[in-house]
């Protein structure tokens, strides 16, 4: 139940990259996977149905007979974005005080015996933009799962005796994480990032916050945002669609309705970076670290770039982009990415690096040159643009391939782009052009303001006589290198045009 904060070692992006891999092969081989008697694999248009009740509970239903399995999965859109600092990390609590006592279930050793009678297998996690709590079970327990359901989502029984237990358990995630040197960098880049609101970017939460938690909190939350109409029910597995929209009209038709929780509450924006940050953290780690962070796409305000986004991103992380030969074949770096996350409320663009000490000047520079180069036209290739595409939507066909795993995958676009965004995703990240791509970098990367920080060990900043100024100092004379350049090569470019056409002339 621990929420992703620092996203670095994340199973499913390794999964990811084994399958691209695998999936590079295929293209490169141009083998096509054949599909058993002449069926089509469908398209998630095709697989999801969806009916939204009157009380506003939307339920999507995800069948798949080929097990006898069902999954029973509740969405609510709250998370770290809801968040003042006096609730950080309140989401998170709120997520542990779910599997406990409700108003049909006294306790949470009744609550756990009853999950065993039923055979469920169940987990919940905490992000920025959802909060989901999901059960499997066996179909034969379909109906019972679902009342079961009904009765924790509806009736939470915050009982103080386990309130207090469950903060020293949100306790020990926060102790874990804070044994990672990642974890503080993370914290520290994000502070400078989402300057005027950080607890609304942490899901896994503040310490104070968290033993500073009550009763009257988790209620008041409950109130908010555990209500239909900011809800959604996720039934994937073994089950007809319309008798699992019957039984859950039948069952969560009376939820009761409640205010639309961002019209009466609204969360405020972030606002945009004013200026470039520069910062060191100290740390016990074996090589520096290095990131760079802009504000990117909001998937509610600019869908188009959040589409340009996956698609340079997937291009910069193969090793036969420029990106990965200059930096990690070139030795420069350990290693390097660039990445986007997609929120409806500003998504974060990281490009980091690992990087040996004595090479950090040079990795930096080249790391800065690279971001600048990315409007270049040739930077890459038309194959490179129209491969990424090609795996980016086998791996959307990857991904739907454990149906209780895909129903996490929809819960999540559900939440954060609406349902319509992952149903058009393919279409989209297909219809991406170099124009795109090209927009999505001048407007969130170019010469906007960025968050930098470098994470090393005691003996890493007083080998290199690094701090906070001296960084700073180093980034500015970099750019100021690479202006100088740049405005170099546009001068030649000119005059070389210029020559072209006397000649022409001539």
């Amino acid at each position: 139940m621990t929420p992703n904060t620092l996203r670095l070692a994340d199973g499913r992006a390794a999964v990811r990259r084994i399958i691209a891999a695998l999936v590079v092969a295929l293209v490169a081989a141009s083998t096509l996977v054949a599909v058993p008697n002449g069926a089509e694999a469908k398209e998630p248009r095709d697989l999801i149905k969806t009916k939204t009740l009157d009380n506003g509970l939307e339920v999507i239903v995800l069948p798949d007979p080929s097990l006898p399995i069902v999954t029973i999965e509740m969405a609510v859109k709250n998370g770290a974005f809801t968040e003042p600092p006096k609730y950080n990390g309140l989401s998170h609590l709120y997520e542990h005080m779910f599997f406990k006592g409700n108003a049909v279930i006294p306790n949470q050793e009744a609550y756990l015996e009853r999950m065993r009678e039923l055979g469920i297998v169940f987990n919940g996690t905490t992000s920025t933009e959802r909060v989901n709590y999901f059960f499997t079970l066996p179909k034969d327990n379909f109906e019972e799962g679902m009342e079961f359901m009904y009765n924790a989502i509806t009736s939470p029984k915050f009982d103080e005796e386990e309130f207090e237990k469950e903060k020293k358990v949100v306790i020990g995630e926060v102790d874990r994480n804070e044994s990672n040197p990642y974890y503080w960098f993370g914290q520290a880049i994000e502070e400078k990032l989402w300057y005027a609101h950080p607890s609304r970017k942490d899901p896994l939460g503040d310490r104070k916050s968290v033993l500073g938690a009550t009763v009257d909190q988790m209620n008041t939350m409950q109130e908010r945002y555990y209500v239909p109409n900011n809800s959604a029910l996720l039934i994937a597995g073994d089950v007809e669609p319309e008798k699992a929209f019957e039984i859950a009209k039948e069952m969560y038709g009376e939820w009761e309705k409640g205010p639309d929780p961002f019209e009466k509450w609204p969360v405020p924006e972030h606002p945009e970076l004013k200026e470039k940050s520069y910062l060191t953290v100290e740390r016990d780690v074996k090589v520096p670290y290095v990131q760079f962070s802009w504000h990117g796409p909001s998937v509610t305000e600019d869908p188009k770039a959040t589409y340009a986004a996956d698609v340079l991103s997937f291009i910069l992380s193969q090793p036969t982009s420029r990106f990965q030969k200059r930096l990690v074949e070139s030795g420069l770096t350990l290693g390097a990415g660039i990445s986007y996350y997609t929120q409806a409320r500003t998504g974060p663009i990281n490009v980091n690096a690992q990087v040996a000490p004595q090479n950090l000047k040079k990795a930096i520079r080249a790391v800065l040159e690279e971001i600048h180069r990315l409007e270049d036209p040739d930077y890459y290739t038309d194959e490179q643009l129209e491969s990424a595409k090609t795996i980016l939507a086998v791996q959307d066909t990857y991904d739907r391939e454990k149906t209780s795993s895909f129903a996490h995958t929809v819960s999540f676009w559900w939440a954060t782009a609406g349902l319509d965004y992952y149903l058009d995703y393919v279409e989209n990240l297909k219809a991406v052009t170099r124009a795109d791509i090209a927009r999505y970098v001048k407007e969130y990367i170019g010469d906007d303001p960025y968050v930098m920080g470098v994470l090393l060990s005691k003996e890493q900043k007083e080998q290199l006589g690094l701090t906070d100024e001296k960084l700073a100092e180093m980034v500015k004379e970099i750019e100021k290198e690479l202006e100088a350049e740049r405005a170099g090569e546009k001068s030649k470019d000119k005059a070389n045009v210029e020559d072209s056409g006397e000649a022409n002339e001539s």
